[in-house]
C-alpha cells in the first residue's frame, strides 16, 4: 500500500509540474490531483465494500470552489445539445439549488404505453445526453422512473424501475460508466399533477435524470437519492 501510494503521489506531482503559474485551470487541476491521491487511499481502504472503487474513482474529482463553474458549463452544453427537444416540449432542463441538473423527460416521448422499451425515435436524444455526460465525468447520474396512479402500486413500482433501468442501460451502452448510474423506480410517488385527469396523469408519467456533482470532501452527497419535489401528494 505505501509503495503504491508513493508512486501515485509522485505521478501526481509530476503532473502538477506541468501546470504553469499562469495556467487559468491551475486551481482546478491542483484540487483534482490532491483528490486523486485521497481517492486512491479511500478506494484501497474500502475496496471490499463494493463501493470503494466508485468512491475512489470519483473522490475529489471536482474541488468545491470550481463546482459552480463546472456545472454552469455542463448545463450550457446540455441545453445547447437538447435545444430542439426543449422547443418541442419533449423534455426540460433545470438547475437545482444544490447545483445538480435535472432533465425531466415526458414518458410519451420515451416509452409507449405500458412498455419498458425505449422508443427508437428517442434514442438520438439519449445519445446527446450521453455525450455531454461523458465530457463531464465528475458526477453521479440518478435516473428516476415515475408513473400515474392507474393500476396497482406494486405494478407501477416495477414498471417505473424497469423504465429507469432501460434508460441506464442505454446510457451505459453509449459509454457512460456504470459506476455513475443510479436507476430508481418511484412508481406513483411525487406526482406533478392530479391523477384525476388525463392531462395530470400524462404529466406524472415521466423519467427524470438528476446529475449530481461529486464535491471534494462531500462525496457521499452525490450518491444520496434526490428528494421528492412535491411537499404533499395530489389526490388519486
Amino acid at each position: 500500500m505505501k509503495n503504491w501510494l508513493r508512486v501515485t503521489s509522485v505521478m501526481v506531482l509530476i503532473g502538477l509540474a506541468g501546470c504553469t503559474a499562469d495556467d487559468p485551470n491551475k486551481r482546478a487541476k491542483t484540487g483534482a490531483a490532491i483528490g486523486a491521491i485521497a481517492g486512491a487511499v479511500l478506494g484501497n481502504q474500502v475496496q471490499h465494500s463494493g463501493r470503494g472503487r466508485v468512491v475512489g474513482a470519483l473522490l475529489g474529482a471536482a474541488a468545491g470552489g470550481t463546482i459552480g463553474h463546472y456545472m454552469d458549463n455542463q448545463q450550457k452544453e446540455m441545453e445547447q445539445q437538447l435545444a430542439e427537444e426543449q422547443r418541442n416540449h419533449q423534455l426540460e432542463v433545470q438547475r437545482l439549488r444544490d447545483d445538480s441538473l435535472k432533465i425531466d423527460i415526458n414518458n410519451e416521448v420515451s416509452f409507449d404505453f405500458d412498455s419498458t422499451a425505449l422508443k427508437p425515435a428517442f434514442l438520438p436524444t439519449l445519445d446527446k445526453v450521453a455525450g455531454v455526460l461523458n465530457r463531464y465525468p465528475n458526477t453521479v447520474v440518478h435516473i428516476l422512473g415515475y408513473t400515474d396512479s392507474v393500476g396497482s402500486e406494486q405494478y407501477n413500482q416495477r414498471l417505473s424501475r424497469l423504465r429507469a433501468d432501460a434508460v441506464a442501460d442505454y446510457l451505459a451502452s453509449r459509454g457512460v460508466s456504470r459506476d455513475r448510474l443510479r436507476p430508481v423506480g418511484r412508481g406513483e410517488m411525487d406526482p406533478r399533477a392530479s391523477n384525476a385527469t388525463e392531462a395530470g396523469r400524462q404529466l406524472n408519467r415521466r423519467v427524470e435524470i438528476v446529475i449530481k456533482p461529486v464535491v471534494e470532501g462531500q462525496e457521499s452527497k452525490a450518491y444520496e437519492p434526490p428528494p421528492p419535489s412535491q411537499p404533499a401528494s395530489w389526490n388519486r
